[in-house]
Formats: structure tokens, C-alpha cells, sequence
């Protein structure tokens, strides 16, 4: 008991240090500094993925429908928190749109969640009694729907048609994305620790005894899947908070699989790895590699390759070698801890004949 009291009390501080660092980094660098772009786009995958992870690695059910979940949530919240006044020049093609009234940026952040909940419960009803790939295809057809459900210019009183959505209220700070996320994720952790995280995980390692154990398999998916999704829910609006405008066309498929990619190489049943590799993932595909993508002269020799979409190929190269090498991801199913860090430092000083 004194141990994990220890530990909380050191999750506090470490997590009062890095809003303290946060703070300060973020008024010792212009907000447009690539670094704090970074940092606010990684804390918003690393949501994401650790919802999808709760879903995939902690209870072992295959979905791609994250991508649609998100949808769900962005343009809920949009919709809920343009101002009455920009209304009519957003909705230009539909009289000012149906809903009249703006709410707070957290009341719709929760909107958003509760309405990707709800979608998720119904969706849940018929898809989770399937197994395998084949729920994943389901899901996956679910967010394709979805998409095309909402660019049906007859809901464009309601969600503008293919046409953008902005003017909603964003953020400048990048405290503010970091408390959501962190709020969020503490809520994800406390879930994945109490029974019925481990209800979750017995129905990954094997469905059959878990049944025999007296859980109720059914519900405990359908309970995996709402969280995951509201998750994903409030995700989304933290995206379009951070894009500024968010267009139905741009939550592809391919949305999906990069956080599912995430999933995979921080680890499936890993918090910290989900966590970890979303922060690696954006600043390796979107900062540290992006001089590959221009072309660079030594004197009057070109150098080979160095062009526009290079940089994908390299970081393409870079997942195979992650993924041959850590086959399991870079956490595998554990979690990061300073025990573990000082049990590994003491076991390097006590040596091989400890």
C-alpha cells in the first residue's frame, strides 16, 4: 500500500514538472515553432492510440473503425461550438444551418465523446458478436459509412455538406491539449487497473475460460468498445481543435491505420508504448525527416533521390526495421516505470555475477 501511495505521489510530481516545463518551453518559443507543433499533435495521437489500444491490445478485439469514431466527435463538436454569428457565413449554402446556439468548448468536447459513445453502443449491438476479421471489416465499413452519411448534402443544414467547418473555438496553448489527454488517458489507466480491465484482459488471453470464469463476455466488449470510443470521440475534437477546420474527406481509412501503426509499435497492451511511439511517430514523419524532401545540390552535383514524397519511403523503411526488430513493439506489454529503470540500473552495476 505504501508503495503505490509512493508511486502516485511521484506520477504527481513528475507530472507537475512536465506542465511546468511545458509552460516554460512554451514562452521561451514562438507558438508556431515546429517543436510545439509537434507536441501538440503527438499528445492528440497519443489519445487516440492509447483508446484504440484499450480496445485491440487490452481486449483483444481487431477494429478499424477509429477513424469514424473521431469523425463523430470533430464534427460534433464543431457544430455544437461555432458562434451564432459565424453560423451564417459557415453555413452559407443552407441559411445559416439548423442549430442556432453555441456551447463551451468543454461542454462540446464532451458532446463529442458522449455522441461517439453512442454510436459506438449501437454499432456494438450486431458488430462485436463477430470475431476476428471480420469485425474488423465491420468497423472498418462503419467509418466509411459514416463518412459518406455525413457529405450527404440532405444533412447539410446540419453538418455543411463537404463543405469545411470552422470559426469553432481552437487553442493557442499547448497546456491545454496535454490536460485533456492526460485527464483522458489517467481515466483509460484507472479502467485497464480495476476488475474490469481484467475482465478485458481474460477475454484477450483466451474468450473460452473467461466464460467459464462467469464473465460476461458480451458486455465486457461492448463496455471496451464505448470507452474506446468516446475516447476517440473526444480525440477527434481535440484534432479539429488543433487543424483550426476539419472536412469529413480528410478522416480516411488511412487515419486509421496510422494509429493502429502506433498501437503496433509502441506495443499492444502498453499505455506508455502507445504513448511513446505517437510522439516518435509525428516528429519522425513530419519534422526530422522532412529535409528529404528537398532537393540538395553539392556543388553542381545533385544528390540522387532527395525530392518531394521521399521522405515517406524513408520512414516507411524505418517501421519495416522497427517492426522486424521489435517484433512485439518497443514496450511490448509492460509499462514504463522508474522501479523498473532503477531495478535495470542496479542489476548493470551489480554485474553478471550478482
Amino acid at each position: 500500500m505504501k508503495t503505490k501511495k509512493r508511486g502516485l505521489l511521484i506520477g504527481f510530481i513528475l507530472l507537475a514538472l512536465l506542465f511546468i516545463g511545458l509552460y516554460i518551453l512554451e514562452n521561451s518559443l514562438s507558438s508556431a515553432t515546429m517543436l510545439i507543433t509537434i507536441l501538440k499533435k503527438g499528445v492528440i495521437y497519443a489519445l487516440i492510440a492509447v483508446s484504440m489500444n484499450l480496445l485491440n491490445g487490452f481486449t483483444g478485439l481487431f477494429s478499424l473503425g477509429q477513424a469514424g469514431f473521431m469523425l463523430i466527435g470533430a464534427y460534433t463538436y464543431a457544430i455544437l461550438t461555432i458562434p451564432v454569428e459565424m453560423r451564417g457565413m459557415i453555413y452559407q449554402y443552407y441559411d445559416g444551418g439548423v442549430v442556432q446556439f453555441a456551447l463551451p468548448a468543454i461542454i462540446g468536447m464532451l458532446c463529442a465523446g458522449l455522441l461517439a459513445a453512442f454510436f459506438a453502443f449501437l454499432v456494438g449491438l450486431p458488430v462485436l458478436r463477430l470475431k476476428s476479421d471480420y469485425l474488423a471489416i465491420a468497423t472498418l465499413g462503419f467509418a466509411e459509412i459514416i463518412r459518406a452519411v455525413i457529405q450527404y448534402e440532405g444533412l447539410g443544414p446540419l453538418t455543411n455538406g463537404s463543405n469545411l467547418l470552422r470559426r469553432f473555438p481552437t487553442f493557442q496553448s499547448v497546456l491545454y491539449p496535454f490536460a485533456a489527454a492526460a485527464i483522458c488517458i489517467g481515466v483509460i489507466v484507472l479502467l485497464i487497473n480495476s476488475t474490469y480491465g481484467r475482465a478485458f484482459k481474460a477475454i484477450r488471453d483466451d474468450e473460452v475460460a473467461a466464460e467459464a470464469m462467469g464473465i460476461n463476455l458480451f458486455f465486457h466488449k461492448q463496455l471496451s468498445f464505448v470507452v474506446s470510443s468516446f475516447f476517440a470521440g473526444i480525440g477527434g475534437a481535440l484534432l479539429a481543435m488543433y487543424q483550426g477546420s476539419i472536412q469529413a474527406a480528410t478522416f480516411k481509412s488511412a487515419m486509421t491505420y496510422e494509429i493502429l501503426l502506433i498501437v503496433v509499435i509502441g506495443g499492444m497492451g502498453s499505455v506508455s508504448g502507445s504513448i511513446i511511439a505517437s510522439f516518435l511517430f509525428v516528429a519522425s514523419s513530419e519534422w526530422w525527416l522532412r529535409f528529404l524532401d528537398n532537393e540538395m545540390f553539392i556543388g553542381t552535383f545533385q544528390v540522387p533521390l532527395l525530392r518531394s514524397g521521399f521522405r515517406m519511403v524513408v520512414f516507411s523503411v524505418i517501421i519495416m526495421a522497427v517492426v522486424l526488430f521489435y517484433r512485439r513493439g518497443i514496450m511490448g506489454d509492460k509499462e514504463f516505470s522508474l522501479s523498473r529503470v532503477r531495478n535495470r540500473l542496479s542489476n548493470r552495476k551489480a554485474g553478471p555475477n550478482a
